[in-house]
């Protein structure tokens, strides 16, 4: 059987590119976004009730996988990208159906020029997802005492992440014009190492990320990460 499902909104995220995206929602509490509430379920009538709500779950399409034909097992990033798990067992975005789904933190409403948009934080959405549906999170259910997972059963250890002083100084300037932590949101970004695991750490190589309006850089040390350079894009 197949089903056809219409996008209800279009994710405007700090996250231009795949590349750097932390590999759960939760992990990077600082990074946002706003849905964009498409025509007609942008009424906000829709919302009513929700402003007791802290977190929501959001369903959304991997529009940017670009694999045409599932797979039954995967590699998971987690496992270092080498050892192969059941797609079902996994949140690998190449799935039969390409349907994501995060818990995010719900930051409110907002209208602007005309439209409805619904803040959201703490996620791991591309700019430009498609958001088939949004619902609230509801403790007493959604949150299981006593679940287990057999290979994720602790979150990644942190790598340091250092921000010279230079850069440390744009960072602070950023945030007086914007009111974006751009220090912590790096840090907890990159404290995640987006580094695909099964690669060793080159410190001749420079990485990147485009985030928010920035082409982010840095490179591995013997101590963890160290940012290099911070590129306005606009």
């Amino acid at each position: 059987m197949d089903f056809s499902f219409p996008a209800i909104g279009l994710v405007h995220s700090c996250f231009k590119e795949k590349f750097g995206i932390p590999r759960q929602p939760g992990l990077a509490p600082l990074a946002t976004a706003e849905i964009e509430m498409l025509p007609p379920y942008d009424d906000p009538a829709a919302f009513d009730g929700l402003e007791g709500t802290s977190h929501l779950w959001v369903q959304f399409v991997f529009h940017a996988n670009k694999r045409e034909q599932w797979k039954p097992k995967v590699k998971p990033p987690r496992l270092g990208g080498n050892q192969t798990l059941g797609v079902f067992a996994t949140r690998s975005p190449t799935r039969p159906a390409p349907i994501g789904l995060s818990v995010v933190r719900f930051d409110g409403l907002r209208q602007r020029d005309g439209k409805l948009l619904v803040a959201i934080s703490g996620i791991d959405l591309l700019d430009g997802t498609p958001v088939l549906d949004i619902k609230p999170y509801v403790p007493y259910v959604d949150a299981v005492a006593d679940a287990r997972n057999s290979f994720a059963t602790q979150p990644p250890a942190h790598i340091p992440v250092e921000i010279p002083a230079e850069l440390a100084a744009f960072c602070a300037d950023y945030q007086q014009k914007t009111a974006i932590d751009l220090a912590q949101l790096l840090t907890q970004i990159l404290q995640q190492d987006p580094r695909p695991q099964y690669q060793q750490p080159d410190p001749e190589r420079i990485y990147g990320m485009k985030l928010l309006d920035l082409d982010i850089r840095w490179r591995y040390s013997h101590s963890g990460i160290c940012l290099t350079e911070l590129i306005c894009l606009a």
